[in-house]
């Protein structure tokens, strides 16, 4: 039967996510878990495409992500695939009904990271469109559980949160980005000589996604609020650790929260999400 390879997909998909993610993985205990294997599901499918794109170099990478993304249409299009992190992704497409615009809108900004190394301002927010507000998107799908007024509701504010992620995850990773991928996600920058200037205006840019964000957490069903609140509140601490830190550390060490603060954030969000003041 189906639903043993779809029980074994689900695994595949919430291994991946553990094994590259324990803040994600964090976020996603949080959440009820009626909806824990669709968000992993969602997961392990970004996670596959991103890894095409930054780990297998040794390999055609156009060709895998183009076989990749036919794969993605046809599994979704049959309602299986024997890749487990597909198969498990289409069980989450197609019971929710993710538009295959966002698909292909995540798709294609993988696709940008073979080839553009250096954006403008226009790429720049076409990259954070597809990379991270669309994902933040497919999750609201799962979240709102078929409710299109509430999703179209939200919208704005999942998108704002998907894009401070990112923007978090660009000052966090800026070390290995420029060094070892040779890429620069924020616009017109010269990374040799990244000031203190240039880094508040990009902390100026992410706050204001943050707090567009936070509004729209408070409106989320009961299922999900905790769990996005969560990875909220994580990235916040994350984010503040990196606005104490100087623009030349940032490009000469990954900033990072120990298994042991995550821990006490996790704490201190509970009490805050049960004392209402969320």
């Amino acid at each position: 039967m189906k639903i043993n390879f779809d029980a074994v997909s689900v695994a595949t998909s919430k291994l991946t996510t553990r094994t590259y993610s324990t803040s994600f993985s964090l976020g996603i205990y949080c959440l009820n878990k009626s909806i824990h294997s669709a968000i992993y599901n969602i997961y392990g499918f970004v996670r596959l495409a991103d890894e095409i794109v930054d780990s297998f170099n040794e390999y055609n990478r156009e060709i895998l992500l183009s076989e990749f993304r036919e794969d993605t249409y046809r599994s979704i299009q049959r309602g299986i695939s024997l890749n487990p992190i597909l198969n498990s992704f289409q069980n989450v497409a197609n019971e929710y009904g993710i538009e295959m615009e966002l698909i292909d809108c995540f798709l294609n900004s993988m696709e940008m990271d073979l080839t553009k190394q250096n954006h403008s301002h226009e790429s720049y927010k076409q990259y954070i469109l597809g990379s991270a507000e669309v994902v933040g998107l497919m999750c609201l799908r799962v979240f709102t559980g078929g409710n299109n007024d509430l999703y179209l509701k939200l919208k704005p504010a999942a998108m704002k949160l998907g894009s401070a992620l990112q923007k978090v995850n660009f000052l966090r990773d800026m070390k290995e980005d420029c060094r070892t991928l040779g890429r620069v996600y924020f616009p017109n920058l010269n990374m040799e000589k990244f000031t203190e200037k240039e880094k508040i205006e990009i902390e100026k840019e992410i706050e204001i996604d943050f707090k567009q964000a936070s509004e729209g957490i408070k409106k989320l069903p009961t299922t999900s609020r905790f769990g996005v609140y969560v990875a909220y509140v994580y990235y916040y601490a994350l984010f503040s650790k990196i606005k104490s830190t100087s623009s030349s550390k940032i490009m000469e060490k990954r900033i990072r929260i120990s298994n042991p603060k995550k821990i006490s954030l996790l704490v201190q969000s509970y009490l805050n999400y049960n004392l209402r003041l969320l």
